[in-house]
């Protein structure tokens, strides 16, 4: 047995387990790539202070939760807490915003890293599918993002999952709402480390889950009563969209998240079967982040879908995914000779698209015959020495115990055709 352990809070992915992560990840993907999103890719590290410009001085990712190391150049990095950051860097560092076709339509899928306390649904490495669409600011981008989201859930079979949506405003109606709630919260029993954040960013303190916070806010002022009439038709618009769509979202006054650069629509989806880590997806509006890492004007929208807990939550609702096989065929030799011309099917056979495997080892007959059923194939594929001389190879239903003699020569289109 190895010495070293996946270091705490993290988890390795490994069958049958990974076959469900691997399914999920596509399934949050497929929508994106019907609706003209293309992948991306970034480093697994970036500069600091792109995440602590970008997310926030003030939040918990940056304050307390990022891996951060220097070089031995000097350069300070952090392993990536969130995705958004990093793909709107990309975009920019490559001028996609250049190219003239608006919004540009990014996803993206890895592994991101915070330092929190480990817990059930709660890793420091975990999972996501990320969206951005980026240079739009129309309520029908921010509509489309929300109504993908759910129709991914969807795809998986999952119900117990609701929206909840709401609006930050924007640099024109936030201002006078931020003085208010300050106002507001410097009136209450909060202790020191909550006090700072009122001075740093207030809306925060609505996303405070402790009850000692919550149950102070009941008279809080809600930004929906301060939006302006822009914010305030943008919201209704997207809202209507999404309710055209068929998706049914609650309004939810205090949802901020716990990302600075969110202005405008924010939405949060959350699965009620999960406990405490209830959110299972979320995102929104981000039309200045462009601006404060650097770049120019670039009202953009996005969300990122946790894997983990898209795997948790079909687990509260008992939902078993179809996965395909990870075996079809197996192959089962007897003999040297056999193994040789086994092997060579084999090979063409995978080269046909079908997933086949062999009893590697010199195995006898009863420990391949149980290494095939493990394989969870559908076919065995036998072969001995009186089968070489036929010109045969025996194809077994491992299912209904019915065994065929194939001509050697027609074993690989007789058997294609059996599994498609």
């Amino acid at each position: 047995m190895s010495t070293f352990k996946a270091p705490k809070g993290t988890y390795d992915l490994l069958p049958p387990d990974s076959a469900t992560y691997l399914a999920v990840r596509e399934a949050l993907a497929a929508p994106l790539r019907r609706a003209g999103y293309g992948y991306a890719e970034t480093p697994g590290f970036e500069n600091v202070e792109l995440f602590a410009r970008g997310v926030g001085e003030s939040t918990d990712i940056v304050t307390k939760e990022m891996f951060t190391l220097t070089t031995k150049g000097g350069t300070h990095l952090a392993l990536r807490p969130e995705g958004t950051a990093s793909v709107l860097r990309a975009a920019l560092e490559a001028s996609l915003h250049k190219g003239g076709n608006l919004p540009v339509k990014l996803w993206y899928s890895g592994s991101y890293y915070r330092y929190e306390r480990p817990q059930k649904g709660r890793y420091r490495h975990f999972s996501q599918v990320g969206a951005e669409a980026l240079g739009t600011e129309d309520p029908a981008v921010d509509a489309e993002l929300i109504i993908l989201a759910h129709d991914a859930y969807r795809s998986l079979g999952l119900r117990n999952f609701r929206i909840l949506l709401n609006s930050l405003g924007d640099r024109t109606c936030r201002p006078a709402y931020r003085a208010a709630l300050q106002e507001f919260l410097r009136a209450l029993d909060l202790d020191e480390e909550t006090r700072a954040r009122i001075e740093i960013n207030p809306l925060r303190v609505l996303d405070d889950k402790r009850e000692s916070v919550q149950r102070q806010l009941g008279g809080a002022p809600m930004m929906r009563d301060h939006l302006c009439e822009e914010c305030k038709a943008f919201h209704e618009e997207v809202r209507a969209l999404i309710t055209d769509a068929g998706v049914a979202y609650e309004d939810d006054p205090k949802l901020v998240r716990g990302l600075d650069y969110y202005t405008r629509t924010t939405f949060e989806f959350v699965h009620d079967g999960l406990g405490a880590q209830s959110a299972v997806g979320g995102g929104g509006r981000y039309d200045g982040l462009s601006e404060m890492i650097g770049g120019p004007a670039l009202p953009s929208v996005g969300w990122a879908l946790g894997v983990d807990r898209t795997v948790l939550a079909l687990e509260a609702e008992g939902i078993e995914l179809e996965l395909p096989s990870a075996t079809e065929v197996f192959a089962v030799p007897l003999g040297e000779e056999a193994r040789r011309t086994l092997f060579g099917l084999v090979t063409s056979l995978r080269r046909e698209g079908v997933a086949a495997d062999l009893a590697y080892g010199g195995k006898g007959m009863k420990n391949a015959m149980k290494s095939a059923n493990r394989s969870g194939a559908r076919y065995a594929l036998l072969l001995g020495e009186r089968d070489l001389a036929e010109g045969v190879a025996q194809l077994k239903d491992l299912d209904s115990g019915e065994q065929t003699a194939l001509p050697l020569a027609s074993v690989v289109a007789e058997v294609s055709a059996k599994v498609r």
